[in-house]
């Protein structure tokens, strides 16, 4: 889908990026092989030209960090196919008051394995920004409300700067509303039958079990909890990125 948005051009709105893909520009190549584009006065087109030519270079360069200020942080979704392979689901954990958390776990999904870093175990700054170093592209739930202040707040520059999808939003504009099990359920994405039950109240409860008990079985849990989330992130993510890219594609 990147390499057929424009939306990142210079004065570009939705509507103008739509007009273009109606007349039958619908990518980089063919908005550069093409003379006169209809809109577009010939004396703009290098312009214009120069601005896709500039981020297909760092496209191909792999050089996501450039298009999470190229683009609307509404628009970081354009990216999930290209970067899919370079991508990680976050998911934090916490307790404490809530104005100001204390993290507890801090899960992550690559789309093969999960990492999962514990308070008090493996919850390490230079660990985790050395894991996320790895990454081109970050994808949560809710995340630019609470995942990635609370990361900020107490692990200063831990999050690198990357796109951020963050699914909360992405998911409303297809319809899909309500916390993250809710649209679970809706997009029939089922857990185990140990954790399919807890919500992120239990979060806290298995938490406090772990810490006054030091019984590991309630660590395991929270651990196992924590991991259907960032693991259903990615389930999700695949379904909402069809989905955006098909409403946007509707006028071609």
């Amino acid at each position: 889908m990147i390499r057929r948005s424009f939306i990142f051009l210079d004065r570009f709105s939705h509507r103008k990026e739509q007009n273009l893909w109606k007349s039958g520009i619908t990518s980089w190549d063919a908005f550069l092989t093409t003379e006169t584009v209809c809109g577009i006065a010939s004396h703009k087109k290098p312009y214009f030209d120069r601005q896709i030519l500039t981020a297909q270079k760092h496209l191909y360069l792999g050089d996501a960090a450039y298009f999470a200020l190229l683009l609307p942080s509404s628009e970081h979704w354009r990216l999930f196919d290209f970067f899919k392979e370079d991508c990680v689901f976050l998911d934090i954990e916490t307790t404490g008051p809530p104005r100001r958390p204390i993290i507890t776990v801090v899960g992550l999904f690559d789309g093969i394995d999960t990492k999962i870093m514990v308070k008090g175990i493996n919850l390490d700054f230079t660990y985790l920004r050395n894991y996320l170093l790895r990454f081109k592209l970050l994808v949560t739930f809710n995340g630019s409300c609470f995942d990635i202040p609370v990361l900020d707040t107490h692990l200063s520059g831990v999050i690198p700067p990357i796109p951020h999808i963050d699914l909360r939003f992405a998911c409303h504009r297809t319809g899909l509303t309500g916390g993250l099990k809710y649209i679970e359920r809706k997009l029939a994405i089922q857990r185990p039958s140990d954790v399919a039950e807890l919500a992120g109240c239990d979060a806290l409860t298995l938490w406090q079990r772990w810490q006054l008990s030091g019984n590991r079985k309630w660590l395991e849990l929270l651990v196992r909890y924590n991991e259907e989330d960032t693991i259903n992130l990615k389930k999700i993510a695949q379904v909402v990125y069809g989905r955006l890219r098909d409403q946007a594609l509707a006028t071609c």
